[in-house]
């Protein structure tokens, strides 16, 4: 899920995600959830998104045609997990299901999965279609060793620090082996809390974070990073950018 500029800053895929929050026994690609309650920050994270569902898909869903390099990068992630035949694609995060729908248009059988039943109901409104689903990237309805690939489109944005290593941990636990996870976000150090956006009142936090330091928690989840994008922010057309943008491909090892 990609919030971009409005009030928002630059990011929209979309964190990117059953609303339950589930326990998850230990998996061997990493930590499990162990929490009993939901967080705060799941909360209003799903609330905010609710809020601004159909107000953010009149103003994004046609953000992906502005951005060639983006198109180029799930292009190639579509290309690889075609080639691996390991099995369907889940958008982790997908929003409005706009770049679900781009991933299926490449041949690539892909569905979608976001925490806010508000834009799980759009998105299966606009594109029919297609499989969307309401749930959470820590505690993924799905099997062991199911997916050949998994997008994470600027949906880690909204997970606090000490959480990201869960998200991966599940991350690895439902691809199979050979399985490919393509992760976009915007690169810095620093958060933004955001309580307005598109004219609704939120409570966002977004986090912007070190291409580095991503991969290294890639790594200890047990996925191998393949490839790097490092791109420059766009700062002119319809949807300016404050930030440079970073994409991770990562596999886990067949």
């Amino acid at each position: 899920m990609r919030p971009t500029p409005f009030d928002w800053p630059s990011v929209p895929g979309g964190t990117r995600p059953c609303s339950a929050w589930a326990l998850r026994p230990y998996s061997p690609c990493g930590i499990g959830s162990v929490a009993m309650t939901e967080p705060d920050f799941l909360r209003d994270t799903r609330a905010s998104y609710d809020a601004v569902a159909t107000a953010y898909a009149e103003r994004f869903g046609d953000e992906l045609d502005a951005r060639p390099l983006d198109r180029g990068m799930l292009a190639g992630f579509a290309e690889v997990v075609r080639a691996a035949g390991a099995g369907p694609v889940a958008d982790v995060g997908c929003g409005t299901g706009r770049v679900t729908a781009y991933l299926d248009g490449l041949g690539v059988p892909a569905f979608g999965i976001d925490l806010s039943p508000g834009m799980i109901e759009v998105a299966r409104r606009t594109y029919p279609g297609l499989r969307f689903e309401v749930g959470s990237m820590l505690a993924l309805d799905l099997p062991d060793a199911s997916l050949g690939g998994l997008l994470a489109w600027y949906s880690v944005i909204h997970v606090p620090d000490e959480r990201v290593p869960e998200a991966f941990a599940e991350f690895c636990r439902v691809l199979a082996p050979g399985g490919l996870v393509l992760l976009g976000f915007q690169v810095g150090d620093d958060s933004v809390h955001r309580s307005e956006g598109l004219g609704h009142p939120v409570a966002l936090d977004f986090r912007r974070r070190r291409p580095e330091w991503v991969a290294e928690l890639l790594g200890q989840a047990g996925l191998e990073v393949r490839a790097r994008l490092l791109r420059e922010p766009d700062d002119d057309g319809d949807f300016p950018e404050r930030d440079q943008q970073a994409f991770l491909l990562a596999r886990k090892p067949a």
